[in-house]
């Protein structure tokens, strides 16, 4: 049997929010694995279905810049927020920030695309910058949202300067509309994915591994609760209506209007924007998010 640490239970306790001896004992029925543990504690009704890791250890910027009809943002880590508050590490971050708009979405191309302005790589760029700030510094993520025809819509939440903050948004929204109206739509919807962390954009988009995990764990749920098998089937299939609402984009309550739901926001604002309005895509990097006391996941 593992032998389960002080830092495994704490680590679970701040996913979970549940009570530290139902902790320990959820990490030793799983062999000390923190993913099969929080599955345990659900089954069991002790911990909350999306319930965040606490307090991440990470500090830094989240930086994102959009150019036209494709838009780049960027993770760039320190170990403290004084470093974040650098204007030379500011600096650094707005300009990989410009490179990835050009790299892609490739963290790697990132890292090795030449730094404007200088002989180095941006990586190599970022050791100069470690050695002369003397903290350990990590581009640690990017991502890119394009669209043919519309906007990319962008959100920086806790903004410490212009396009930088601890939590970072880009939607694609192709449409053929009022490009005005659309931007202010797409800035909304920014808005609601940076307070409401959807998982996909719709049902067709949620990863089928998260999916299969939901199932089963409501199965199991529904196992307890002593009934047969044709029973469970609809039982979960009613559950599993209410997780999509809670990580599909499209049928999440809206943050902006709680009386309908993102989707039918879209439909509504579409008639005013004089054309159909999709969401092509988005992406959420919140500052530290995965990164444990201990270093990444």
């Amino acid at each position: 049997m593992a032998e389960i640490t002080p830092s495994q239970v704490k680590a679970l306790r701040d996913k979970t929010g549940a009570g530290m001896m139902d902790c320990k004992k959820a990490l030793a029925e799983s062999g000390g694995d923190i993913e099969q543990a929080v599955d345990w504690l659900r089954k069991k009704g002790l911990a909350a279905a999306a319930k965040r890791a606490g307090r991440a250890a990470s500090q830094g910027l989240v930086s994102l810049m959009v150019e036209k009809t494709r838009g780049a943002v960027v993770e760039v880590n320190s170990e403290t927020d004084f470093v974040a508050r650098n204007q030379t590490f500011q600096e650094f971050v707005k300009t990989a920030t410009q490179v990835a708009l050009q790299a892609g979405g490739d963290v790697e191309a990132l890292k090795k695309a030449p730094y404007p302005g200088s002989p180095r790589s941006v990586e190599a760029e970022l050791t100069e910058l470690i050695a002369k700030i003397g903290e350990n510094m990590s581009l640690r993520r990017s991502a890119i949202i394009e669209v043919r025809n519309g906007v990319v819509g962008a959100y920086v939440h806790s903004s410490l300067t212009q396009g930088m903050g601890k939590i970072g948004v880009l939607v694609g929204l192709e449409s053929q509309g009022d490009v005005a109206k659309l931007e202010q739509l797409g800035k909304q919807i920014a808005m609601h994915v940076a307070a409401a962390s959807p998982a996909a954009v719709s049902r067709a988009d949620v990863d089928p591994a998260l999916l299969e995990r939901e199932k089963n764990v409501l199965a199991d749920q529904a196992r307890a609760s002593g009934k047969p098998e044709n029973i469970i089937e609809k039982m979960v299939e009613g559950r599993l209506r209410k997780f999509y609402e809670e990580v599909c984009l499209l049928e999440q309550v809206y943050v902006m209007d709680p009386e309908t739901t993102v989707g039918k926001a879209i439909e509504a604002a579409a008639k005013d924007i004089g054309a159909p309005v999709a969401v092509t895509g988005f992406v959420r990097l919140a500052l530290g998010e995965g990164v444990e006391s201990g270093g990444e996941e």
